[in-house]
């Protein structure tokens, strides 16, 4: 949409657009009205069944899953309710529901409009023997006509076809197998007489059929509830097939824990066999390391190691200071070469030697003495010197005895030693060594103890397997239907109904590109004026107006007329009575405007001139015939001239062409034609149209000339220098817009002066703008099932 058409848009009149079809958008609505009662009323009916369950925390469930969890078998297991939601509405689980309800096979009693499905009231029992790989590929579909209530049916494949009789339990043939059909008492007395239609479909269709219906939500984002619902006919087979769902749900949830608990146990027992032979071996490496070690106890071994050597230490440097004490002093007793006392007291465990060290110490003093007084020859002394020396020898000998037993005591004590050092030395290799078998030995026990109380909790899990899923409403149902919805169907069909005229209305009007009335032609063609707007007249209306016409196309005429008058006195000092009247192409009406408007203007007393420019294409002739038509030229003969004989042939005078003519009791001039020339535009070209326009626009008030379309030929083009005023016909429903670009493009190129517009063919309803005010005169009531 332009911006100016933008500029120009009109709530109110797109309103009264739609408003005034107002009959079609009604009779559309109760259409809709009528297809939605029908709907409901054939519509089959469908129920909904609800159900609500809670899915149990794999931790609580107590499943053998768990049982693993602590050695981080399954350490990452969660539960997640979306994937359970997947798990319930799983193919496999629906498949099982079809089997044990026997969903794939249906029996429907036939009526005349609307066949009703018989779930839990069959009046028969149906048995098929076949293969379970042919009830998942193949269907079948029969007939039974139920005539008696214990003895035989009959049986068709097809409903046009006779029935064949069967007695009850008797084989029959099929392309899936065998089928037998057994009365169910209870309910076949209710169908005798009646039709039956049996559907057997493959359990896997089915099941998928079920899968896409079932419905699985929750009620809060992060809730372990769901809701489990279907939609169906039957509301008794939507209700067990919920409940149904459940059961095998948690059914199958239990064989898989219980699976994974024996599988559990299984592992159990064969890593206990394991472990138990590699406890016993490790048991063994403890006994043969001690054995070979002599060890039992290395901590407390170690200890009184240590304390033995602490003790042999001192016992062996006592026996070495001894050692060294004792060998000094005999070295001391044998470098003596007289007497001289010797150390006392030196702490040696010999007392002998000690008594010894005392006498000769003692004798030594006195013989020293003596000497003092005497010489070494006083037998005194001579007596002490032979017992120092006797007591020398002793110790000599008690000396070297001393040190030969210390220096054993020695060797011995630091053998000792050694032994002493190398057990302590050797105490934390043996404890590494017993500590890795006794770190090994607890490990294993510890793991042999661990599996023993897992085997006993798996066998307690084998026993107490939970469900899956908790159930907190088993379905129900309710008796009120949820399809079809009447309100929302009734609803829909009734906007629907008032959208179909107004959606053919919008489309029209959106891919509406043609003029339809002088309002539709303001909103393009801006400032240029228009005149008014004609009448579409029907086969049988006249085609000229007559004196004194009230119809509504004289009426049209008449605003034409004085819209024409304003615009030639807005310019008083312009002779401006030459009007042409053209338009785009042929059939748009401008012979017609250019006859009726004459007529009009003749009404009013006013000399008015009728020429036909249109030299190619003439069509006065069409007009001007009739019983209501006379010549009242010289003589009552009408003219063999017009106007191309005039503009060829320099002799004919104006009068001569000109035909005066009484036309419905109003008296017009008229210039026809003429005969149609090989060359046209040259003829028109020539200077004696515009003496012609010179001669009689002094002795007329208006000339009306008919020229030719301006989009076809350029003859108008050409000769538009002679007018002031251009009357530019539009037909309504025909003239597309573009074609009002081609006019103003001419008049603002300065190829024609004082264009105007007139809309031609108006429907009565569009007349006046949008057909709100009309002209009130002659009006036609227009056919209910037009637009």
């Amino acid at each position: 949409m332009s911006q100016n058409n933008i500029s120009d848009f009109n709530f109110s009149d797109e309103i009264r657009k739609y408003i005034k079809h107002w009959k079609w958008a009604v009779l559309s609505l109760i259409i809709g009205i009528i297809i939605a009662h029908l709907f409901v009323r054939y519509s089959t009916p469908k129920y909904l069944a609800k159900a609500k369950i809670q899915i149990l925390q794999e931790k609580s469930s107590g499943s053998g899953v768990s049982l693993l969890q602590d050695i981080d078998v399954f350490s990452n297991m969660e539960n997640n309710v979306e994937d359970e939601v997947e798990i319930i509405a799983s193919r496999s689980n629906l498949i099982e529901v079809v089997r044990q309800l026997g969903l794939n096979t249906k029996v429907y009693s036939l009526g005349s409009i609307r066949s009703k499905e018989l779930y839990e009231n069959s009046p028969i029992t149906l048995n098929i023997i076949a293969p379970d790989s042919t009830m998942h590929r193949e269907g079948l579909e029969f007939y039974l006509d139920i005539n008696s209530s214990t003895t035989s049916f009959g049986y068709s494949v097809e409903e046009e076809d006779a029935p064949k009789n069967y007695a009850f339990g008797k084989n029959i043939s099929s392309p899936i197998g065998d089928i037998v059909i057994t009365p169910n008492r209870e309910y076949i007395n209710n169908h005798l007489g009646k039709r039956l239609k049996v559907e057997i479909s493959p359990l896997s269709e089915i099941a998928t059929k079920y899968q896409e219906e079932i419905i699985i939500s929750k009620p809060q984002e992060f809730s372990s509830i769901l809701d489990i619902s279907l939609e169906d006919p039957v509301k008794e087979k939507a209700r067990d097939i919920i409940n149904s769902l459940v059961v095998v749900y948690n059914k199958n949830a239990v064989e898989d824990k219980q699976q994974i608990a024996d599988k559990t146990s299984s592992f159990i027992e064969g890593r206990i066999a394991d472990i138990s032979a590699s406890l016993s071996s490790v048991d063994q490496s403890a006994e043969d390391f001690k054995t070979g070690r002599g060890v039992t106890d290395i901590a407390s071994e170690a200890n009184i190691n240590l304390n033995v050597g602490v003790a042999n230490r001192q016992e062996l440097a006592n026996a070495e200071t001894q050692l060294n004490i004792a060998g000094s002093m005999r070295d001391m007793v044998n470098q003596q070469e007289g007497y001289e006392v010797l150390p006392a007291n030196l702490g040696l465990s010999d007392p002998t030697i000690a008594s010894t060290t005392q006498q000769y110490n003692q004798l030594v003093q006195e013989r020293n003495r003596l000497l003092k007084s005497s010489n070494e020859k006083n037998p005194v002394i001579v007596n002490l010197d032979q017992q120092l020396s006797s007591l020398k020898r002793t110790m000599q000998a008690s000396l070297s005895s001393t040190v030969n037993n210390l220096g054993l005591q020695v060797n011995t004590l630091s053998g000792q030693q050694a032994i002493i050092n190398s057990k302590i030395y050797s105490a934390p290799k043996n404890e590494r060594a017993l500590r890795d078998i006794t770190r090994r030995q607890q490990t294993t026990e510890s793991l042999y103890l661990y599996l023993l109380q897992k085997r006993e909790e798996a066998q307690i899990t084998v026993a107490s397997t939970a469900p899956k899923s908790k159930l907190i409403d088993s379905a129900y149902f309710s008796d009120i239907p949820v399809s079809p919805r009447k309100k929302i169907i009734y609803l829909a069909f009734g906007i629907f109904g008032l959208l179909i005229p107004f959606s053919i209305i919008y489309a029209r009007d959106l891919m509406d590109n043609k003029v339809h009335n002088m309002h539709n032609l303001e909103k393009n063609v801006r400032s240029i004026p228009i005149l008014g707007e004609l009448p579409r007249l029907s086969k049988k209306e006249k085609k000229i107006i007559v004196k004194d016409d009230r119809s509504v196309l004289a009426e049209a005429l008449r605003i034409i007329r004085a819209n024409l008058d304003y615009l030639i006195k807005s310019k008083p000092n312009e002779s401006n009575n030459i009007i042409y009247i053209t338009s785009s192409v042929p059939g748009e009406g401008k012979t017609f405007l250019s006859v009726n408007l004459s007529m009009i203007l003749a009404n009013t007393h006013k000399k008015a001139l009728l020429i036909g420019a249109d030299i190619r294409n003439p069509k006065f002739k069409s007009f001007f015939t009739g019983k209501n038509i006379d010549n009242l030229s010289v003589g009552h003969k009408k003219s063999d001239y017009g106007l191309t004989d005039y503009l060829h042939d320099q002799n004919i005078s104006y009068k001569e062409i000109i035909n005066t003519m009484l036309v419905n009791d109003n008296n017009l001039d008229v210039i026809y034609s003429g005969r149609i020339p090989p060359n046209p535009s040259e003829l028109l070209m020539s200077g004696r149209l515009k003496e012609l326009f010179q001669e009689v626009s002094g002795r007329y008030d208006y000339i009306i000339v008919d020229t030719a379309p301006m989009m076809m030929v350029s003859d108008t083009l050409l000769i538009s220098e002679h007018a002031n005023q251009l009357i530019y016909v539009t037909r309504a429903d025909v003239t597309e817009i573009k074609a009002l670009d081609f006019a103003m493009k001419l008049q603002g190129e300065g190829k024609i002066k004082g264009l105007s517009f007139v809309v031609n063919g108006v429907k009565l309803n569009n007349l006046g703008y949008g057909g709100k005010y009309g002209y009130g005169y002659g009006k036609v009531a227009k056919k209910w099932w037009k637009f």
